[in-house]
Protein backbone atom coordinates (compact mmCIF):
# COMPACT_ATOMS: atom_id res chain seq x y z
CA UNK A 1 0.00 0.00 0.00
CA UNK A 2 1.33 3.61 -1.01
CA UNK A 3 2.35 5.61 1.64
CA UNK A 4 0.74 9.20 0.06
CA UNK A 5 -2.08 10.51 -1.67
CA UNK A 6 -2.49 11.56 -5.41
CA UNK A 7 -3.65 15.53 -5.55
CA UNK A 8 -5.81 16.84 -7.85
CA UNK A 9 -2.38 18.14 -9.27
CA UNK A 10 -1.02 14.41 -9.18
CA UNK A 11 1.21 15.89 -6.47
CA UNK A 12 2.15 12.47 -4.47
CA UNK A 13 1.70 13.89 -0.81
CA UNK A 14 2.65 11.98 2.24
CA UNK A 15 0.25 13.30 4.58
CA UNK A 16 2.25 12.12 7.84
CA UNK A 17 5.55 13.48 6.67
CA UNK A 18 4.85 16.20 4.36
CA UNK A 19 6.86 18.44 1.92
CA UNK A 20 6.14 21.97 1.88
CA UNK A 21 6.75 22.04 -2.10
CA UNK A 22 4.15 19.20 -2.35
CA UNK A 23 1.19 21.55 -1.03
CA UNK A 24 -0.03 23.65 -3.60
CA UNK A 25 -2.77 26.25 -3.12
CA UNK A 26 -4.42 24.60 -6.41
CA UNK A 27 -5.02 21.44 -4.57
CA UNK A 28 -5.93 23.34 -1.71
CA UNK A 29 -8.57 25.51 -3.04
CA UNK A 30 -9.73 22.94 -5.82
CA UNK A 31 -10.57 19.92 -3.08
CA UNK A 32 -12.10 22.46 -0.15
CA UNK A 33 -14.83 23.22 -2.94
CA UNK A 34 -15.61 19.91 -2.95
CA UNK A 35 -15.88 19.19 0.13
CA UNK A 36 -19.44 19.98 2.36
CA UNK A 37 -19.32 21.46 5.40
CA UNK A 38 -21.79 19.77 8.48
CA UNK A 39 -20.49 15.87 6.76
CA UNK A 40 -23.38 16.74 4.53
CA UNK A 41 -26.00 17.19 6.48
CA UNK A 42 -26.81 21.35 5.65
CA UNK A 43 -30.01 20.91 3.53
CA UNK A 44 -27.89 22.38 0.80
CA UNK A 45 -24.02 22.30 -0.57
CA UNK A 46 -21.94 24.54 1.24
CA UNK A 47 -18.52 23.93 0.85
CA UNK A 48 -15.75 24.34 3.38
CA UNK A 49 -14.12 26.30 0.71
CA UNK A 50 -17.24 29.29 0.84
CA UNK A 51 -16.84 28.56 4.66
CA UNK A 52 -12.97 29.07 4.54
CA UNK A 53 -13.64 32.37 2.05
CA UNK A 54 -16.16 33.27 4.66
CA UNK A 55 -13.64 33.46 7.41
CA UNK A 56 -11.03 35.65 5.62
CA UNK A 57 -13.55 38.42 4.38
CA UNK A 58 -14.99 38.67 7.98
CA UNK A 59 -10.92 39.21 8.70
CA UNK A 60 -10.76 41.69 6.36
CA UNK A 61 -14.24 43.50 7.55
CA UNK A 62 -12.89 43.25 11.05
CA UNK A 63 -10.01 45.32 9.32
CA UNK A 64 -7.64 42.71 11.09
CA UNK A 65 -4.26 42.55 9.02
CA UNK A 66 -3.58 40.48 5.80
CA UNK A 67 -1.89 38.11 7.41
CA UNK A 68 -4.41 37.21 9.74
CA UNK A 69 -7.13 37.28 6.69
CA UNK A 70 -4.87 34.77 5.13
CA UNK A 71 -4.49 32.46 8.12
CA UNK A 72 -8.32 32.98 7.75
CA UNK A 73 -8.45 31.09 4.62
CA UNK A 74 -6.25 28.62 5.46
CA UNK A 75 -7.85 27.43 9.05
CA UNK A 76 -9.03 24.06 7.66
CA UNK A 77 -6.58 24.05 4.48
CA UNK A 78 -5.61 20.42 6.04
CA UNK A 79 -8.97 19.21 5.38
CA UNK A 80 -8.14 18.98 1.63
CA UNK A 81 -5.48 16.76 2.69
CA UNK A 82 -7.32 14.60 5.56
CA UNK A 83 -11.15 15.20 4.77
CA UNK A 84 -13.77 17.28 7.05
CA UNK A 85 -14.59 15.74 10.48
CA UNK A 86 -17.31 17.37 12.56
CA UNK A 87 -16.37 18.74 15.79
CA UNK A 88 -17.88 16.57 18.32
CA UNK A 89 -16.23 12.89 16.69
CA UNK A 90 -12.64 14.90 15.53
CA UNK A 91 -12.29 16.49 19.33
CA UNK A 92 -12.39 12.41 20.80
CA UNK A 93 -9.50 11.47 17.55
CA UNK A 94 -6.45 12.46 19.75
CA UNK A 95 -4.01 10.84 17.06
CA UNK A 96 -6.17 12.54 14.11
CA UNK A 97 -5.57 16.20 15.72
CA UNK A 98 -1.60 15.61 15.85
CA UNK A 99 -1.70 14.54 12.22
CA UNK A 100 -4.34 17.32 11.48
CA UNK A 101 -1.86 19.91 13.77
CA UNK A 102 1.52 18.58 11.82
CA UNK A 103 -0.07 19.56 8.58
CA UNK A 104 -2.09 22.35 9.58
CA UNK A 105 1.25 23.58 11.42
CA UNK A 106 3.05 22.90 7.81
CA UNK A 107 0.86 24.98 5.44
CA UNK A 108 0.87 27.73 7.72
CA UNK A 109 4.77 27.92 7.48
CA UNK A 110 4.11 27.16 3.40
CA UNK A 111 1.87 30.04 2.73
CA UNK A 112 2.32 32.48 6.14
CA UNK A 113 6.09 31.58 6.60
CA UNK A 114 5.55 30.67 10.10
CA UNK A 115 2.57 30.26 12.58
CA UNK A 116 0.34 32.51 13.85
CA UNK A 117 0.87 33.93 17.56
CA UNK A 118 -1.15 33.34 20.22
CA UNK A 119 -3.26 36.37 20.03
CA UNK A 120 -3.81 36.06 16.08
CA UNK A 121 -4.85 32.52 16.93
CA UNK A 122 -7.42 33.55 19.18
CA UNK A 123 -8.75 36.00 16.14
CA UNK A 124 -9.07 32.88 13.65
CA UNK A 125 -10.59 30.48 16.33
CA UNK A 126 -13.29 33.53 17.06
CA UNK A 127 -13.97 34.24 13.53
CA UNK A 128 -14.46 30.58 12.51
CA UNK A 129 -16.77 29.70 15.63
CA UNK A 130 -18.81 32.80 14.56
CA UNK A 131 -18.69 31.71 10.67
CA UNK A 132 -19.92 28.15 11.86
CA UNK A 133 -22.47 30.02 14.52
CA UNK A 134 -24.51 31.66 11.64
CA UNK A 135 -23.70 28.55 9.21
CA UNK A 136 -26.11 26.50 11.52
CA UNK A 137 -28.26 28.94 12.34
CA UNK A 138 -28.67 30.16 8.46
CA UNK A 139 -29.07 26.10 7.08
CA UNK A 140 -30.30 24.37 10.49
CA UNK A 141 -32.47 27.27 12.43
CA UNK A 142 -30.00 25.94 14.93
CA UNK A 143 -28.08 28.51 17.26
CA UNK A 144 -25.03 26.04 18.43
CA UNK A 145 -23.76 28.83 20.96
CA UNK A 146 -25.99 30.47 24.09
CA UNK A 147 -24.55 34.10 22.75
CA UNK A 148 -24.98 35.50 19.13
CA UNK A 149 -21.50 36.00 17.94
CA UNK A 150 -20.53 39.59 16.09
CA UNK A 151 -20.31 39.62 12.69
CA UNK A 152 -19.15 42.17 10.80
CA UNK A 153 -19.04 41.10 7.14
CA UNK A 154 -22.67 39.78 5.37
CA UNK A 155 -22.05 36.01 4.85
CA UNK A 156 -23.69 34.61 1.34
CA UNK A 157 -25.12 31.64 1.82
CA UNK A 158 -26.13 30.49 -1.82
CA UNK A 159 -25.13 27.94 -3.97
CA UNK A 160 -22.35 28.74 -6.05
CA UNK A 161 -20.74 26.44 -8.54
CA UNK A 162 -17.87 24.61 -7.36
CA UNK A 163 -15.32 25.71 -9.76
CA UNK A 164 -16.10 29.43 -9.09
CA UNK A 165 -16.01 28.86 -5.24
CA UNK A 166 -12.28 27.63 -6.05
CA UNK A 167 -11.38 30.43 -8.55
CA UNK A 168 -12.96 32.56 -5.71
CA UNK A 169 -10.78 30.88 -3.45
CA UNK A 170 -7.72 31.39 -5.14
CA UNK A 171 -8.30 35.22 -6.17
CA UNK A 172 -8.62 36.10 -2.48
CA UNK A 173 -5.60 34.04 -1.65
CA UNK A 174 -3.87 36.34 -4.50
CA UNK A 175 -4.86 39.87 -3.25
CA UNK A 176 -3.87 38.86 0.30
CA UNK A 177 -0.95 37.65 -0.88
CA UNK A 178 -0.17 40.41 -2.58
CA UNK A 179 -1.21 42.82 0.09
CA UNK A 180 1.24 40.77 2.29
CA UNK A 181 3.79 42.10 0.25
CA UNK A 182 2.90 45.47 -0.65
CA UNK A 183 3.04 45.85 3.26
CA UNK A 184 6.37 44.67 3.56
CA UNK A 185 7.45 47.41 1.18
Amino acid sequence: MKGYITTFSKARFNVFNPDQKDILIEDIAHALSLMTRANGHFPEFFSVAQHSIQCAKEAIARNYVPQVALACLLHDASEAYLSDITRPVKQNMVMYLQIEEQLQNAIYERFLGGLPGDEESILIKHIDDACLYYEFKHFMKEPIMLQEPIMMSEPVYDFVPMKEVEQEFLQLYHQLIAEIKEQKK
